[in-house]
């Protein structure tokens, strides 16, 4: 049987591809296993699969100064030779990654070792885990077609993003039970990403009281960022969710969400009105507001920016999105959504090493 290692972590966005890859890869006969960190996201949500997990030390790349980058090389390092001993053992015919910091010394070792690599770059432009993996990679497959002018030419290969297929069949009324909702108001499903985003969480929060004389409000908070203290009838919070995930977009009539690239594009395969609210470019590299940008000119999402955001500006921007909801769902049906998951099946049978 054919063996693939998938790695990427740190956040959600990093792993849900990877899952959406899982049924096809089972089904082309490859067996499975992962890399990731210790204790990050990824080994809950892999473990769950029942698929094989590989914790190895992993350092985080930092553009900004602070004292871990004295110490995160080091991590690196350690990374790299366990990566190292866990190919020698798993003997893996190819790599798949998926990005993030844990991916780089994943990796290196499989270049290192003559091990295939195929490298996905879900966002505008390429982040400096990828570009630091870039030289080991066989193929670099990306999400939008302006990506394909920061990439190797004779690498760079457009695929879309994969996307799991449950979230297509999700039950409204399994989400409305989750939730204790009710059919007599529109539900706003308020999505910050695994982490949480606490400035969305506050201006949520904030407009809650004028926002429920409308609308219902399931918020997604991340981990550690419920306010216990908010007891209002129709909204409702959670840190996470994952296998119910799916009921609760079927029951979303809008949605409020960072503009990660795999977030939007589940979006626009559930053609789901939404309201983007990149991650600012003081708190990150820019990628989130290119991101919005790209799909606000294509007409499938609004946009408000961190900096442009009050009370007042994000209430109107709801209000505007759920008023307006048939022209975001309009542009959305005009896209030509790549078949994302068989593409890059189709790539990793054609660059596996062959059997012996």
């Amino acid at each position: 049987m054919k063996r693939i290692v998938l790695t990427g972590g740190g956040t959600a966005g990093h792993v849900t591809p990877n899952i959406a890859l899982l049924p096809s890869l089972k089904e082309a006969g490859y067996e499975v296993f992962y890399i990731g960190s210790y204790e990050g996201i990824e080994k809950k949500l892999i473990e769950d699969m029942e698929i094989p997990y590989y914790g190895i030390s992993s350092g985080k790349l930092r553009r900004y100064k602070s004292l871990k980058n004295l110490s995160d090389p080091f991590r690196v390092i350690h990374g790299y030779f366990q990566s190292k001993r866990l190919m020698k053992r798993i003997k893996p015919d190819i790599v798949f990654s998926k990005g993030g910091f844990v991916s780089v010394p994943v990796v290196l070792a499989a270049g290192k070792k003559k091990i295939p690599v195929i490298i996905h770059e879900s966002d505008m432009t390429p982040g400096l885990a990828n570009k630091i993996a870039m030289r080991s990679a066989t193929k670099i497959c990306c999400n939008f077609s302006e990506t394909l002018n920061y990439l190797p030419k004779e690498k760079a290969v457009l695929t879309g993003s994969p996307i799991r297929h449950e979230l297509l069949s999700g039950n409204k009324i399994a989400g409305l039970d989750l939730c204790h909702f009710t059919t007599d108001k529109p539900i706003i499903l308020v999505v910050g990403g695994s982490t949480g985003a606490v400035h969305v969480n506050d201006a949520v929060r904030a407009i809650l009281p004028e926002l429920l004389k409308t609308y219902q409000v399931c918020h997604l908070c991340g981990k550690g960022k419920m306010d216990s203290s908010i007891n209002l009838p129709g909204y409702v919070q959670f840190e996470y969710i994952s296998k119910e995930m799916r009921d609760l977009f079927a029951m979303s009539d809008i949605v409020i969400s960072r503009a990660g690239a795999n977030a939007i594009c589940e979006l626009l395969a559930l053609q789901k009105p939404n309201l983007l609210i990149p991650l600012s470019a003081a708190a990150s590299r820019g990628d989130q507001i290119l991101n919005a940008n790209s799909f606000k000119e294509q007409g499938y999402s609004s946009v408000l920016t961190e900096e442009n955001m009050t009370p007042e500006t994000l209430l109107d921007a709801v209000n505007e999105l759920y008023t307006n909801r048939a022209k975001y769902v309009e542009a959305m049906s005009t896209s030509e959504q790549s078949d994302a998951i068989n593409h890059i099946i189709e790539l990793i049978q054609e660059n596996s090493k062959p059997q012996k």
